[in-house]
């Protein structure tokens, strides 16, 4: 295939000899704090060239939603138009590969995913489920860094965002993409969408616009039309859930769902709040938990209480070569900060490396921004002085001049993790005061509190009672006839007392 160097309108007959349609899973990190999962290398599904379609302003692309479907979802993409065959390209060189630069919407069912294991082959290939163009932007006169992605659904600007800190930028997934397959000119490799994909119902009318500077593709426009012929019951039928439905309108909220039930309620909370990690920690031996300890940190705030669910960051031993290709970018440690939502807390495995920092002021305050409860780490802090400043507390072992890239490799977020001695995972929930810190498994967080609580009140009888003068023979702890005096003082009481003892 040959195409022309200068711009030009993409026209059928281009699009006739495309033979492969590629596109990137997740792409943009604000898309994948929406999905909440940030993928370590880049992963792909194939469309097929049949579902290609053009569509401008003046002469829309119809795309049918078929008939028995809920969710058509619409994601605005860039779209890149390989030049020139590619076969283990390097990053370096990858772009010269590519001619041309355009909008695309990549269409799919929601319904249909269920059938298809992960391929998309039924939910996101049908006719027409692939929009491109209007316009081709020569990629030799733009900076794939510099690019502009808009969608508009019925005139409501809803998805803006630029190339500027992809997880995977276009150089490399070229690269990636020709080790294993020739890319061959005329294909097109669909590049991923940012936060604000989500469902378009028949009538409705959305446009895609890819820019660069003065360079524009023009608007993409495609308008959806109910499908009228029912599928054939010998194959998959169309079924959807409340989980596709929030995964197709991007959240609970504007799929018009319940919000999620929360393991750490507001009431939940404040009782933890209440309650002494001390007083947690003998409730949590009562039940065989004695390694749920984060051990040997300090805090830029050592009287404060804390209580948040876990999001987890893990860091490997620094290799050079790891942390050429992982350490830079929207690394896994900016990717952990950037998502992490009001009063969750980020815990951070850096196996006890005193060497070097793990998180200074710009990404804390970052964090803090963000609404994050904590920051708990068990290696070092830089830019300390800075750091404690801020009303967020932070736990570290040690401050330490040195930037990251000293002792460790940012790998992974939102696994299990190591931390001070302790087993953390995503959604444990956190309790930390100026005794310590707490890993709590959130099954067993309700009866916990209740039962700490409990506990509290009847310290604070044992404490008043020795205060009085009386033994703690038979009180500390109670027997059967200090139990019958404690229920006594108990039922007179409007309110828990202030005092109380540890164990």
């Amino acid at each position: 295939m040959t195409l022309e160097s200068q711009p030009q309108d993409l026209t059928d007959d281009l699009l006739a000899r495309t033979r492969k349609v590629i596109a990137v899973h997740i792409n943009y990190p604000s898309r994948a704090a929406q999905r909440g999962r940030t993928p370590e290398q880049p992963s792909y599904f194939l469309k097929p060239s049949s579902s290609l379609a053009l569509g401008s302003p003046s002469n829309p692309g119809v795309v049918e939603r078929p008939a028995g479907c809920e969710l058509l979802g619409y994601e605005g993409e860039i779209a890149l138009i390989i030049g020139k065959p590619a076969r283990r390209a390097s990053p370096e060189d990858a772009w010269s590969h590519v001619q041309w630069v355009t909008a695309s919407n990549d269409l799919g069912v929601y319904d249909l995913r269920y059938a298809d294991k992960g391929s998309n082959l039924r939910s996101k290939g049908g006719d027409g489920f692939t929009p491109v163009g209007p316009a081709l932007i020569p990629a030799g006169d733009v900076n794939p860094a510099k690019l502009r992605i808009r969608t508009w659904h019925n005139s409501d600007l809803v998805q803006d965002d630029t190339t500027e800190d992809l997880l995977f930028p276009f150089n490399r997934l070229i690269a990636d993409l020709s080790q294993l397959l020739t890319l061959e000119a005329g294909d097109i490799i669909l590049t991923g969408t940012p936060a604000g994909a989500s469902v378009a119902e028949p009538g409705d009318v959305v446009e895609v616009e890819v820019s660069a500077g003065d360079l524009r593709s023009g608007r993409l426009t495609t308008r959806i039309t109910e499908g009228t012929t029912p599928f054939a019951d010998f194959g998959a039928l169309p079924r959807t859930d409340d989980t596709q439905r929030e995964e197709a309108y991007g959240s609970r909220e504007a799929a018009g769902l319940e919000p999620a039930a929360k393991a750490l309620t507001p009431e939940l909370k404040k009782k933890l709040e209440s309650v002494a990690t001390a007083t947690l920690s003998s409730q949590l031996r009562k039940r065989g938990l004695n390694n749920v300890s984060i051990d040997g940190l300090q805090s830029t705030r050592p009287g404060s209480r804390v209580v948040g669910t876990a999001r987890t960051l893990r860091y490997v031993p620094n290799r050079e070569d790891l942390f050429k290709s992982h350490g830079g970018g929207f690394n896994a440690q900016k990717r952990a900060i950037d998502s992490v939502n009001d009063g969750e807390i980020i815990v951070m495995e850096a196996r006890g490396e005193k060497g070097t920092g793990t998180v200074g002021d710009v990404l804390a305050l970052r964090a803090q921004v963000r609404g994050a409860a904590a920051i708990i780490t068990d290696g070092g802090v830089r830019d300390f002085t800075a750091v404690a400043e801020l009303q967020m507390p932070t736990y570290f072992s040690n401050p330490h001049p040195a930037v990251l890239g000293r002792k460790h490799v940012p790998w992974d977020t939102d696994i299990t993790i190591a931390c001070g001695g302790a087993t953390v995972q995503p959604g444990d929930i956190i309790v930390a005061d100026s005794d310590g810190i707490l890993v709590i498994p959130p099954a067993l967080a309700g009866e916990l509190a209740d039962d700490c609580i409990q506990q509290e009140n009847e310290e604070t009888y044992i404490f008043e009672m020795v205060k009085q003068g009386h033994s703690v023979d038979g009180l500390f702890p109670m027997n059967a006839e200090w139990k019958a005096k404690y229920r006594e003082w108990a039922s007179t009481q409007s309110k828990p007392a202030e005092g109380k003892i540890g164990d």
